[in-house]
């Protein structure tokens, strides 16, 4: 097996496509062409907060990754939420209401149990516990069975090491482009950080196992291999994490209200003078300088106003890794986006004049 340590997920990413490109096999699969790593692959990471990837050629959503995330932790399978922060995702459900294979769903509903509140309580009850496991696959809806969506992370060990709460994850398949250095990185990170809060306990090292180690062939070449060091944000310091939690029963209560306002500002058409209830219901500082203000700004970028989309973020959103990558990410949008010199000389404009702010 091949271990891959790393800082953070950028680092992975550039460590890891360089690997698959020099001694990959090319295969092929039921939806194309990839190329997969001769062994299986475990990732390391030092650093699992710095969860942002910053690649301009993998250009991740940010505004997609950290809604799943929270998504997730609210143990939701529905498409409908979901759906207005990637219009194609429910591509992969097989009635077009709801996923098989949701991962807070099943981490909190799918064996009748919720896992996340057993599993806090049980490294509460005996912090030296190895059997701190929640599972995704589930025999009995996966085994054998036809359909779209199907777990690729199967089940995930916890255990406290020297103060620090630490994860294993266990992959059956994982696309490296869009999956373990994607959306991967992003979730099972936020879950690390979201179980050490309830515990009072440090982030500790985050590894990946991914027995089927792979990217698919087009997007590789659509993407590139970068460089072999390239320095990300976080290397040169200037961008750290925001803090996830500071109350975990406040921050899951706000989770609550987050999730029903949100819907009803998706319902809503993304109105630009929508109130969301800050400050009333929604009092974890997570959700007021970093979420929130993302969700607004989704809006302006779904109604095409990229101007105010760029602004609400460099305006609104704490200084953090999320806002550096929100800001980044639409700016490449708007630039892609416009249709004449003009466009683009008003988009650098409200940079600039942002960036003097």
């Amino acid at each position: 097996m091949k271990v891959i340590h790393s800082r953070n997920v950028n680092e992975a990413y550039t460590i890891g496509l360089n690997a698959l490109n020099a001694v990959g096999n090319v295969e092929d699969s039921r939806v194309g062409q990839v190329k997969v790593f001769p062994t299986p692959v475990a990732t390391v990471y030092e650093k699992p907060c710095e969860r942002v990837l910053f690649n301009e050629q993998r250009d991740a959503n940010p505004f997609f990754h950290l809604m799943e995330s929270l998504w997730m932790l609210a143990g939701r399978n529905d498409v409908e939420w979901i759906e207005n922060y990637n219009s194609t995702f429910g591509q992969f459900s097989d009635d077009g209401i709801s996923f098989n294979a949701a991962y807070g769903y099943r981490w909190r509903h799918q064996f009748k149990r919720d896992q996340l509140a057993e599993l806090v309580a049980m490294l509460k009850q005996d912090p030296n516990t190895r059997r701190a496991v929640i599972s995704m696959w589930d025999p009995y809806a996966d085994f054998n069975a036809d359909g779209k969506d199907f777990p690729c992370n199967l089940n995930i060990a916890f255990r406290i090491r020297n103060d620090k709460l630490t994860m294993t994850v266990f992959n059956r398949s994982n696309d490296i482009i869009w999956g373990a250095y994607g959306a991967n990185a992003v979730h099972m990170s936020v879950l690390q950080e979201y179980i050490a809060s309830a515990l009072d306990l440090c982030v500790g090292e985050y590894t990946q196992v991914s027995n089927d180690y792979h990217a698919y062939t087009e997007v590789m070449a659509r993407v590139g291999v970068p460089e072999p060091h390239p320095m990300c944000p976080y290397d040169m310091g200037a961008v750290e994490p925001y803090q996830l939690v500071t109350d975990f029963e406040l921050w899951n209560q706000t989770l609550v209200y987050f999730m029903a306002d949100t819907q009803l500002f998706h319902q809503r058409g993304y109105e630009a003078d929508y109130r969301f209830d800050v400050g009333l219901f929604v009092k974890e500082p997570f959700f007021i300088d970093v979420a929130v203000p993302m969700v607004r700004a989704w809006g302006r970028f779904k109604h095409k106003d990229y101007k105010a989309a760029i602004t609400l973020v460099t305006e609104t959103m704490a200084d953090c890794d999320w806002k550096t990558n929100c800001r980044e990410w639409l700016i490449r949008k708007a630039e892609r986006n416009a249709t004449s010199n003009a466009q683009k000389r008003r988009i650098r404009q409200t940079v600039a004049h942002d960036n003097e702010c």
